[in-house]
């Protein structure tokens, strides 16, 4: 992952996006489909993103499914309805900080 902190901040919301786009995902998938729609310019590291998954877990914004693949067992994770309102409050908190940075920024193109 940049090491920016702007990416490091949203990192939630980044996750809750790509589960409620993707549904059901595990971890490698997540950082893999991160890293394709930001043509790798966004990459996410398991160091970074399993806290993430393991917080969301503990404040029931995600649900985990187990499941065996071959001989490995895989950790599917899928948004909750709080899930879901978790990313939305996230969402609007993420376009409020862009509208108020592009009054900053560059004042005649504002929202």
């Amino acid at each position: 992952m940049s090491n920016h902190s702007l990416y490091r901040g949203n990192l939630t919301a980044i996750v809750l996006q790509m589960l409620e786009t993707n549904g059901r995902m595990y971890g490698y998938e997540i950082t893999q489909k991160v890293k394709e729609k930001t043509n790798g310019s966004l990459e996410i590291k398991e160091g970074a993103l399993y806290p993430i998954l393991h917080k969301l877990e503990a404040d029931n914004y995600l649900n985990v499914e187990i499941e065996k693949v071959g001989k490995r067992t895989r950790k599917y994770y899928k948004i909750t309805e709080a899930g879901e309102k978790e990313r939305v409050s996230q969402l609007e908190a993420i376009r409020e900080y862009m509208a108020t940075m592009e009054q900053i920024f560059n004042p005649k193109w504002s929202y």
